[in-house]
């Protein structure tokens, strides 16, 4: 329960505080897009990969900065590790791991081409076992054409241990 209340409480926030503040500048924006990364940390000990798709809307703040929010879903697929037991090694077979973040967005332009920002917020567990935690993923985007981004992103979910990913992502604006 209190999950769904923290995750909703961002929603309402983020939307109310940013379609306000939309109004300054004509400038918003539908997001999506896929990512691929690779598992660091702990999360490379049961994970081999991670795919994942991206949503978001954004709204215009000022010239250089847009705010606004995001979601998606992310899949780490699991990996089979060899764990030392006595004298024998076993192999585990370790499930998938996925989640669906829930975050507030900001991106700032520097230039025309690159931007810098971050999605922060609660990625809520899918799979069984899997509680969620809070969300931050920073971001580099580079514009490759009037409508498309490349972006390297660190994606971290903590709740008592880490869940990273470093990922390369494509996101296109409608």
């Amino acid at each position: 329960m209190k999950k769904k209340t923290f995750v909703l409480v961002i929603i309402a926030m983020v939307t109310v505080s940013f379609s306000s503040m939309a109004q300054q500048v004509d400038r918003t924006s539908f997001k999506a897009g896929v990512h691929a990364g690779l598992p660091v940390g702990d999360a490379s000990d049961y994970s081999s990969f991670s795919l994942g798709v991206d949503l978001g809307y954004h709204w215009g703040v000022s010239e250089l900065i847009d705010a606004g929010i995001a979601t998606g879903f992310i899949n780490a697929f699991g990996d089979t590790s060899t764990i030392d037991i006595g004298p024998v090694g076993q192999d585990v077979d370790f499930p998938d791991i996925q989640f669906i973040p829930v975050a507030g967005a900001f991106r700032l332009y520097p230039t025309y081409d690159f931007k810098l920002g971050a999605d922060v917020g609660y990625a809520v567990g899918v799979n069984e076992g899997n509680d969620g935690g809070f969300y931050v993923r920073p971001m580099i985007g580079y514009n490759i054409s009037g409508n498309t981004e490349l972006n390297v992103s660190y994606i971290n979910i903590s709740n008592g241990g880490s869940f990273s990913v470093a990922a390369l992502g494509l996101l296109f604006l409608f």
